[in-house]
């Protein structure tokens, strides 16, 4: 067999499961959407977009996507959650489990990535705190000569 023959069936081959992949996602999409991130399905099938271009013409509140929620959904940093702008009573109501190992597990080991960063926020502010005498202007910067 020469090069390109192995090619074309590798193409080939390549193509079929990726619409093995996509047969998968439309079943999954005709259903509810799973509750655990173990739940979704693996292989190729992972790397189809839930809801994506093939499952309709409509827009989100249209397609698959509509299960997953209201597409005007926002959650912000101070805790709260707005729809369509407007605050909701419970936003705990619309907040799922925490995918075990992220940022929101209370059980997750820490982030290598932010290991000692707490120590220099620590260290940071125990400057301040000595700095205030009564002697001392605080530097407006105006100083700086350079």
């Amino acid at each position: 067999m020469s090069d390109e023959d192995d090619a074309a069936t590798k193409a080939q081959s390549d193509e079929e499961e990726v619409e093995e992949a996509k047969k998968v996602m439309e079943e999954l999409e005709e259903g509810d959407p799973p509750d655990k991130l173990e739940d979704w399905p693996g292989g190729k099938a992972k790397y189809q977009t839930y809801g994506g271009p093939d499952s309709g013409d409509g827009g989100y509140e249209d397609g698959a996507t509509a299960k997953l929620g209201p597409s005007n959904l926002r959650h912000h940093e101070d805790g709260s959650v707005t729809v369509d702008g407007e605050e909701v009573d419970d936003p705990d109501e619309y907040k799922g489990e925490p995918i075990p190992g992220g940022p929101s597990d209370p059980d997750a080991p820490p982030d290598p990535a932010m290991i000692g960063s707490e120590n220099d926020d620590e260290d940071s502010g125990s400057d301040d705190k000595d700095s205030g005498s009564d002697d001392e202007e605080p530097d407006s910067g105006d100083e700086r000569d350079g």
